[in-house]
């Protein structure tokens, strides 16, 4: 049940905005969603939102957090869509600032829909999928001529605690596999690559990305895990499987390692 306490004396008509605030650099967002925390009543932002997007919003909007993280209290997604339509309904427009984009992996629908089963107006800014944006930025397309003809954006665990059933499938195509929230399951991941027969297949983890927390390893199916336990990669991160991680420039001493292998 939602209940009103609006006492301002100018009323202002409820009404949402989904923006994606991006992969974590404040300056990805697009200058849209830009514009809409500048008429924002009260920002709602997840943890992964670059907090430095807030000084977007005017001063008198207030800035709830409702983010989620692993080991710290979170809300569920049942209480951030009613705290969504209880600060429209009592202070107007509501922007819920969400990571990335709203519609990959960020439940973005569910929120649109509670939105209009109150018959508030609701609508979408898309913002850049840490998906697509984070691995470009380090020079992986996710498709390239003659390596990858398409690419599959995969969650590392479903909400059973298990790897998703489209890992094993993406895993046995030759397109690009990004897997998105999945670091603690690396060693599961990599082993469904392997009973692919996809051993030496390159892969990249990219931890918080396009952040000054970011930080890479490229290495192969073979060693991956033990690259992410050398270098101390933490959460969040994400992993891309597939040829176009050769395009990295970090990627060349461990091709010419193999190549000395075979000649010998």
């Amino acid at each position: 049940m939602i209940i009103t306490t609006q006492t301002n004396t100018a009323f202002k008509e409820p009404k949402i905005t989904l923006v994606g605030a991006g992969p974590g650099d404040a300056e990805l967002i697009t200058i849209k969603g830009m514009k809409a925390l500048q008429t924002a009543d009260v920002v709602l932002y997840d943890a992964l939102v670059n907090e430095d997007l807030l000084s977007f919003a005017p001063a008198h909007a207030h800035k709830v957090y409702v983010g989620k993280r692993s080991g710290e209290h979170s809300y569920s997604q049942e209480a951030v869509n009613k705290l969504m339509i209880d600060y429209a309904i009592n202070y107007g427009h509501v922007v819920r600032l969400k990571g990335g984009d709203p519609f990959v992996f960020g439940r973005g629908y569910e929120e649109l829909d509670f939105a209009a089963s109150y018959s508030i107006p609701a609508q979408v800014i898309p913002g850049i999928s840490s998906s697509i944006g984070v691995p470009g930025l380090q020079q992986i397309p996710v498709t390239h001529r003659g390596l990858s003809e398409s690419f599959w954006v995969v969650t590392g665990t479903t909400a059973d605690g298990n790897i998703s059933r489209d890992l094993h499938q993406a895993a046995k195509t030759k397109a690009t596999v990004v897997v998105l929230m999945g670091l603690h399951k690396l060693a599961e991941i990599a082993a469904v690559f392997k009973a692919e027969g996809k051993h030496r297949l390159p892969v990249a983890l990219i931890q918080s990305g396009t952040t000054a927390n970011e930080k890479v390893v490229i290495g192969i199916v073979d060693t991956i895990v033990e690259l992410a336990e050398e270098n101390k990669i933490q959460a969040p991160a994400m992993m891309v499987f597939g040829d176009v991680v050769s395009l990295h420039p970090k990627f060349q001493p461990i091709r010419e390692f193999y190549d000395i292998l075979a000649q010998e």
